[in-house]
């Protein structure tokens, strides 16, 4: 019921975990897809081979969403190949330990630069060729630590916390131009990123026992609620925090 045809979406963090899956899900919607990379360039083509297969069209592109003018190219490069941008997905992040008192000032910043900046950077480059539009969608990943805080993970949760806030003010601020913008926060999902964590049996156990559901979410049950807000279904949202986490933080 959700087609996306003839629309453009662009993707950070595109060749794996949660923002593979959802490039992978808005081209099976009809979009054509341009995700982007940092390191993998393996994954990413395999993602796009994925997309092609379908029948949709996909840019694989390299950039750090922390360099504003890697994102200038980005978003250049798709519109000479599609001429429109309709949906922005920012799932491009990172997740690393830090213990407040030992976390280093760049330790700090990096995770800011990428997390949150590199929404910024990517919404703020977007949103001139979305009104032009009069049409936009804007999704951008949090996360539950965003909400409730995550002991020795301080400069994540200011992070994804930012990007709520980040998010609740632009939608507020862009919903007369056509463009809505909300965000999903995730709990524990099956990724690279969350491997280590949920690879040890102690660690796992406790992850488990804090979600009501029982399990812990592929990145393609995160990816679905993203393709929700990217559709029709979604036009009476603006600046929600759609939670996606098992039940584990109920603050909806």
């Amino acid at each position: 019921m959700i087609d996306l045809s003839g629309q453009v979406a662009i993707v950070t963090g595109g060749s794996r975990g949660i923002g593979a899956a959802t490039a992978i899900l808005l081209a099976q919607a009809g979009a054509d897809v341009a995700i982007v990379y940092n390191r993998d360039l393996r994954a990413a083509r395999k993602v796009a081979q994925k997309i092609h297969y379908i029948g949709k069209e996909c840019l694989v592109l390299k950039g750090k969403v922390e360099n504003p003018v890697d994102c200038r190219r980005i978003v250049q490069t798709v519109i000479r190949k599609f001429q429109r941008i309709d949906i922005m997905v920012n799932s491009a992040g990172i997740w690393e330990y830090g213990e407040i008192g030992n976390i280093s000032k760049k330790e700090w910043e990096k995770t800011i630069a990428i997390n949150l900046t590199g929404t910024f950077n990517m919404c703020n480059l977007v949103v001139p060729i979305m009104k032009k539009q009069k049409f936009g969608r804007i999704i951008n990943v949090s996360s539950t630590a965003g909400q409730r805080g995550e002991a020795f993970h301080s400069h994540y949760a200011a992070s994804k916390g930012g990007v709520i806030a980040f998010t609740k003010s632009i939608a507020v601020e862009l919903i007369s131009s056509g463009i809505r913008v909300n965000c999903v926060a995730p709990g524990w999902v099956l990724t690279d990123m969350t491997s280590s964590e949920l690879k040890n049996p102690p660690s796992s156990k406790e992850i488990l026992k804090s979600t009501p559901r029982g399990r812990i979410a592929t990145p393609e049950e995160i990816a679905g609620p993203i393709l929700f807000l990217s559709s029709k279904f979604a036009e009476n949202i603006v600046g929600e925090v759609l939670n996606v986490n098992g039940g584990s933080v109920l603050c909806g």
